[in-house]
């Protein structure tokens, strides 16, 4: 039997696993249809759950975030999949009325708690005009 336990573990060592770290890509969609100031939602599986996330047109550049509010943790449109106010400008959280920079989700506005907090950010990659995400890989503090 000694022998049978040695070639199972053999096996076992040869075969190749993933890295845990290893990011998983998620397809999202033609970028085409987004227009500059438009905004999509989608699920992404974020530490064992689907979470809600939303991609971003601002300008032209494409940015993603987790759909959560940095003053209390839960969704910043309060009307499905609006998130960009002033005229574009800003995203906001519409419960709290807390105001992020597009680019770099940075609280600028808000309650005191959530400025100078940054939305946690989704990694976007574009290839062939289709975008794609992977699960963010910093912990969530809330």
């Amino acid at each position: 039997m000694p022998d049978q336990h040695r070639h199972r573990a053999q096996l076992t060592r040869s075969r190749a696993r993933r890295s845990p770290s290893a990011a998983r890509r998620f397809r999202l969609g033609p970028v085409a249809s987004l227009a500059p100031g438009e905004s999509l939602k989608f699920m992404l599986p974020i530490r064992g759950a689907d979470e809600e996330c939303f991609l971003i047109n601002f300008g032209g550049e494409f940015f993603a975030y987790v759909n959560r509010c940095r003053h209390v943790p839960m969704a910043m449109d309060w009307v499905d999949n609006q998130f960009f106010a002033e005229e574009g400008r800003y995203l906001m959280c519409q419960t709290h009325n807390a105001y992020y920079e597009p680019r770099t989700g940075e609280c600028i506005a808000g309650p005191a708690s959530a400025c100078g907090k940054l939305l946690y950010r989704v990694a976007i990659e574009i290839k062939d005009g289709i975008a794609y995400a992977s699960p963010p890989t910093e912990e969530f503090e809330d």
